[in-house]
């Protein structure tokens, strides 16, 4: 007799069904593990001897190969450690096939029998879902789990536990759902004084889903600006929160099985690598722009960015998604992010500036923007300046608006833009959405080709600012396009 367990492989946030079938038969003691394991896998031969061993039962000094079938797929992590121990049980007569023959199994073994938490159980209870089977995990995973969907849960603390369950001598419960984490509070835009363009730039960016970059000397309120764009975000639908929390369980940031509801803000410092923006690792782990996913992600000192990590952000910024390439696998992450980049105008910060201009302008510009590459460029739809701001000018600063005064109108329009565009926001529109929605009259096509032309504009840069343009019109509650729509959004298209 062969045992099998169903488990699941992870790659990327996807699963892939694993079965462990377990031979225990006469001869040499021996225990070997073959399936393209990995080194994590392979050390679970202790953990698994110890843990069953920590629950009162002899370990059989018999012959035992375990396979982790299809063999050519490599399998990666601890959490097959669980399975392989029940695999055993059943060999052995502990446990009987029909009592887990319909659950996919995941769990790393303590060597006194406990069972430890484990990444990716929201994804793995999805998977088990759509196999209208149940899930066994660990107890700290339950709650993260049960937000799957109507499965059936079993969530237990230890090994001993799980088999008292299993044989019906100790019923387990099944977990309830993960206490939703509060809104996060966020800085609120009434604390930056002035920048009424930034401020309006950024409102704007906020309906569409825009890419914005600012520019400016130090000391502007750009990092301010940045750091209260989530704030103005509406909040996530439950497929989003889905989303979010498949990444983060993926990359073992759950906290107690709670789920994140609110949109991820991520600040990269330039010192940032390429597999730490974009993923990579020996295990090809998920990246900045996909721990970003439908949120922010902001890049301070954009031009100080090593120009091979910026470039590497061309595909997500297109697509919406980052795909990792190894020589065993082939991993894709969503990184559908909102991107809010800041940089001076030069290397010391002051070209422009009157009061303290740059000493070697306007080569120390040029080449300090020239570290940014035209085609990463050409992805960003509003780039602005942020000037310096005179405190102590007799013309008294206007307060601005509160965050929450803000974040009804961008809400307003992105229901304008989900009735339109289902669930597209404005930079993501396509050809088709565009041919209906973005038409110009003819004094509004005249003056985008004079812009084309003057500027020496790509298709890809004309396609973004009738994105920015709908976006205007949108917070206007406007159909059509008009030419002040048209003609706000030039002027957001401006070289750095």
């Amino acid at each position: 007799m062969v045992a099998k367990i169903k488990t699941f492989s992870f790659s990327g946030v996807e699963v892939a069904p694993v079965d462990v079938q377990v031979k225990i038969s006469p001869g040499a003691p021996s225990f070997t593990i073959v399936g393209l394991p990995d080194k994590a896998v392979g050390e679970s031969k202790e953990r698994v001897r110890a843990a069953i061993s920590s629950t009162g039962l002899s370990w059989p000094y018999k012959k035992i190969t375990v396979n982790l079938a299809p063999a050519d797929l490599q399998k990666e992590g601890s959490h097959f450690d669980l399975a392989i121990a029940l695999g055993i049980m059943l060999e052995i007569g502990v446990l009987l096939p029909e009592s887990i023959e319909n659950f996919f199994v995941l769990g790393e073994l303590s060597l006194d029998g406990s069972i430890a938490s484990v990444g990716g159980i929201i994804s793995a209870a999805i998977g088990a879902n759509q196999f209208n089977c149940g899930i066994i995990c660990p107890q700290k995973n339950g709650r993260e789990a049960s937000w799957a969907g109507d499965l059936e849960i079993i969530a237990a603390p230890d090994i001993l536990t799980l088999i008292n369950h299993l044989k019906g001598e100790q019923l387990l419960a099944r977990p309830e759902a993960a206490k939703i984490f509060t809104e996060k509070n966020y800085p609120d835009l009434l604390d930056v004084k002035g920048q009424e363009i930034a401020k309006r730039a950024l409102e704007i960016a906020a309906v569409g889903g825009h890419n914005l970059l600012m520019v400016g000397p130090p000391g502007t309120g750009k990092s301010m600006l940045a750091s209260r764009m989530p704030g103005i975000l509406p909040p996530c639908d439950l497929e989003e929160i889905l989303e979010i929390n498949m990444i983060a369980s993926v990359s073992g940031k759950l906290l107690d099985g709670k789920l994140i509801t609110a949109r991820p803000y991520r600040e990269v410092h330039h010192s940032c690598s390429m597999p730490a923006m974009v993923g990579g690792g020996a295990k090809a782990k998920p990246g900045e722009v996909s721990l970003a996913h439908r949120g922010v992600l902001f890049l301070d000192e954009l031009a100080e960015f090593p120009r091979q990590v910026l470039d590497s952000l061309r595909q997500s910024l297109e697509t919406g998604n980052v795909s990792i390439s190894r020589v065993n696998s082939h991993i894709t992450y969503p990184a559908n992010f909102q991107l809010i980049a800041a940089m001076n105008p030069c290397r010391c910060g002051f070209l422009g500036d009157a009061a303290r201009e740059c000493k070697k302008a306007p080569i120390c510009g040029e080449d300090y923007k020239n570290k940014i590459s035209g085609p990463f460029l050409d992805r960003i739809d509003i780039i602005i300046n942020v000037g310096a701001v005179d405190i102590f000018s007799q013309k008294k600063l206007q307060n601005g608006e509160r965050s929450e005064v803000v974040k009804a109108r961008v809400i307003k329009a992105r229901e304008i833009q989900k009735k339109r565009q289902k669930q597209q926001t404005n930079s993501e529109i396509d050809r088709e959405i565009l041919e209906k929605f973005c038409i110009l009259n003819e004094e509004g096509q005249k003056i985008l080709q004079n812009f084309a032309q003057k500027s020496h504009s790509s298709m890809r840069g004309i396609t973004r600012i009738l994105r920015v343009a709908r976006s205007i019109a949108d917070l206007e509650d406007a159909e059509l396009i008009n030419s002040h729509h048209l003609l706000e959004a030039i002027s957001y298209r401006r070289k750095i």
